[in-house]
């Protein structure tokens, strides 16, 4: 089967334990993890994981169907890149003095949308948010004038292309039961 990047959105309690639970699903059907971000969600005292993998669909809905088994696991669904909104967050720490003696490296920095945070005479900080693509040329870009000193990115976030949140409309499927 094909694999492909998948995202997984996971809603849980904010309980001690519960990222280890998921991400032993992971391991013991040895699918690596890419990315992972967990925050708060829009509903209160759930917390968003947002999770990529490669995979193919059925082993991801097997893992999806893994985790959603678990105790305080609240929900969770995967996504291809369509139907989400996605983005990512990187800081770039790069020589000062290759910027300066390079005017190529602020043209890129421009060209890319980048903000530059921090400027001193050792080091500059550039800061860029957008897709993966953008984030990784931008790396590829400053690289290749050998002036990266630091680099990081976060996990991705995520949100569906649906109106409403998933998690909004199973709980409220789920008081609808309670109540009849």
């Amino acid at each position: 089967m094909e694999k492909k990047l998948y995202t997984l959105l996971v809603y849980s309690e904010n309980i001690a334990g519960i990222l280890n639970q998921i991400t032993a699903v992971f391991t013991r059907r040895q699918v690596n993890i890419e990315s992972l971000n967990v925050s708060a969600s829009s509903i209160l005292n759930v917390h968003k994981y947002t999770i990529t993998a490669w995979s193919d669909e059925e082993q991801i809905n097997k893992i999806t169907k893994a985790i959603e088994k678990k105790i305080d696991v609240v929900k969770a669904d995967y996504y291809t890149d369509e139907q989400l909104f996605i983005h990512e967050v990187a800081l770039f720490k790069i020589s000062t003095p290759v910027l300066l003696d390079n005017p190529e490296v602020s043209r890129t920095i421009r060209r890319h949308d980048a903000r530059m945070m921090e400027v001193n005479h050792t080091y500059s900080t550039v800061l860029l948010a957008g897709l993966t693509e953008d984030i990784a040329d931008l790396f590829n870009k400053l690289n290749n004038f050998k002036c990266i000193l630091q680099y990081t990115r976060c996990g991705r976030i995520a949100v569906t292309r649906s109106f409403d949140e998933p998690i909004s409309d199973f709980l409220h499927e789920q008081d609808s039961k309670d109540n009849d």
